[in-house]
């Protein structure tokens, strides 16, 4: 399995942004996938996830703000990221997971600065 992560720049506090993870090398639609970041100096932490099923959750800081999607027929996650401050900045991940299986793919770096 390889995850391909795009979508991140510079954006304005209050922008927004959406992050697209490119799957391929398995079956999509039988992962759970999530969005991780890792703001620096800080341990990698998850944003947002979303299951095999279509089930989501969302860490506390960014409910109400993010949401995260699937399109299995494009083998794609995305993460919608409205209103978005500056303590959003971080090298944003995407992961897949099917036990006893965890993919990563490689970050995208989203800053949100003036």
């Amino acid at each position: 399995v390889q995850l391909q992560a795009s979508g991140g720049g510079l954006v304005q506090p209050g922008g927004s942004l959406r992050l697209s993870c490119a799957f391929s090398g398995g079956i999509f639609s039988i992962y759970d996938m999530g969005w991780y970041r890792q703001a620096p100096g800080k341990q990698r932490e998850l944003v947002a996830a979303i299951t095999n099923g279509g089930s989501t959750n969302y860490a506390d800081s960014v409910k109400g703000r993010f949401t995260i999607s699937r399109d299995n027929a494009k083998k794609r996650v995305y993460l919608h990221m409205n209103s978005l401050k500056a303590e959003d900045t971080a090298v944003y991940y995407c992961r897949s997971s099917g036990a006893p299986y965890v993919y990563w793919g490689q970050g995208t770096l989203v800053t949100v600065s003036s």
